[in-house]
């Protein structure tokens, strides 16, 4: 089969070190065949078009064009190598621009998954990946052997600075590490930025003294890009030590471009994933979570939200979101065909801290850490201040919910003994 002077379909082909090797996985329409479906695929990510044309050369074809070397009819998975001279280094966008562009568009594919990507050292070495990474976060926050634990002002909006700020405060000094902006608080008129930066600061450094613990602040500095570096410059300017950023809603160029100036300030990045939704979660069409983790941590995100491993609200399983944890941690990931994920060497990439957020509580808290680790951030919003005393009595609850885990003691036995703990069981334990 040919592809604008091209044969794209080689299923003895050997795949390269230096090949980015993407897996996909696609629904042709009725009455096209999955060797087609490769040779569109491949074709239209590279060098190929709809006809033959009269500027293809041999010698194009030779050196880019890629390989559709990997075809299973069963599970209707198809895997493509493509040269890495085909991409330019450090350019997150063009590359996606290539393996999931037009391709998501023709009309030959009813449903496309992009499933997992390996990227090349070439290319990995490109980017500059995390700053702080999972011992540089440890450093800032002076938490060493258990998870961090935090929490989401709620309501998400509405707040004034000052509420916030009071919130936030009663949250630091109830026992936890963090507090966070919530995804669509930015700078409303009821809300402004730099105000809820200043008071909240100022409130940080009030439960720091009086609790004798380090606490920290993520302020969503999500904007247009100069709106964004001039709120980093003010979080730092006030003392702060992270900036979290919406990275898909904001885009991976922009987030690159803010890679560069929170490395200047020597500010970490939280990294939220709003809108994923839209692109990882129909099984079938999309994006995978997987790949986006993994293009996040090249781009350099210090920590990054992968769900609650099927336990909180949010849609997700245990499966993909531990291996999603595994690929973020890890150095050398294996293939696991059950995952749908493909080999990867991280070539010395820091790594990313996995975040657990979404629907939890204090009682779910065993639960996670048995899960997914202790090399994580357990966040807690209605889980905090839907406690029936208020939000400093959900923050204490949170507290000993993970002192107790980290003891080994039965949450109901220790809840015996810790009022605020008990009073969770009173509220959350519905579910």
């Amino acid at each position: 089969m040919i592809y604008g002077n091209c044969e794209f379909v080689d299923k003895k082909y050997k795949p390269k070190k230096t090949d980015l090797i993407v897996e996909y996985r696609v629904k042709p329409i009725k009455g096209v065949s999955l060797e087609r479906i490769c040779e569109l695929l491949a074709g239209e990510s590279s060098i190929g078009t709809w006809t033959k044309i009269s500027t293809m050369n041999p010698t194009i074809a030779k050196k880019l064009k890629p390989h559709a070397f990997y075809i299973n009819k069963k599970e209707n998975i198809v895997r493509i190598a493509y040269p890495e001279k085909l991409f330019e280094k450090n350019n997150m966008s063009g590359i996606l621009s290539s393996i999931a562009g037009n391709i998501f568009g023709m009309k030959e594919a009813e449903k496309l998954k992009l499933q997992d990507i390996t990227f090349p050292e070439s290319i990995v070495k490109s980017f500059p990946g995390p700053k702080y990474g999972i011992k540089g976060v440890r450093k800032i926050t002076k938490v060493k052997n258990r998870p961090l634990i935090g929490t989401i002002v709620k309501p998400k909006v509405g707040l004034t600075e000052k509420q916030h700020a009071k919130v936030a405060y009663e949250s630091w000094a109830g026992g936890l590490d963090v507090v966070k902006d919530d995804e669509n608080l930015t700078s409303m008129e009821f809300n402004n930025f730099y105000k809820r930066i200043k008071l909240t600061l100022k409130a940080r450094n009030k439960a720091e003294k009086e609790t004798g613990e380090k606490k920290i602040y993520l302020p969503n500095i999500t904007a247009e890009y100069e709106e964004m570096k001039k709120r980093a410059e003010y979080v730092k300017k006030n003392g702060g030590e992270f900036v979290m950023i919406d990275i898909l809603t904001v885009g991976w160029s922009a987030l690159a471009s803010m890679r560069k100036v929170t490395n200047k300030l020597k500010l970490a990045i939280h990294g939220h994933r709003a809108m994923h939704g839209a692109l990882t979660r129909n099984p079938e069409h999309g994006i995978s979570m997987l790949a986006l983790a993994k293009i996040s941590r090249l781009l350099g995100t210090d920590q990054l939200h992968i769900g609650t491993a099927g336990i909180g609200k949010m849609y997700g399983s245990a499966k993909e979101e531990l291996s999603i944890e595994e690929e973020i941690e890890q150095q050398k990931i294996k293939a696991n065909p059950r995952l749908n994920r493909l080999e990867q060497d991280w070539y010395k990439t820091k790594p990313v801290l996995a975040v657990a957020s979404g629907g939890v509580s204090p009682l779910d808290i065993p639960k996670i850490v048995k899960t997914m680790g202790t090399n994580i951030v357990i966040q807690a919003g209605g889980g905090v201040h839907g406690h029936p005393n208020g939000t400093k009595a959900g923050a204490r609850s949170m507290r000993q919910a993970i002192e107790a885990t980290m003891k080994k003691i039965p949450l109901k036995k220790y809840a015996k003994t810790h009022r605020e703990l008990e009073q969770a069981f009173d509220k959350f334990n519905l579910k």
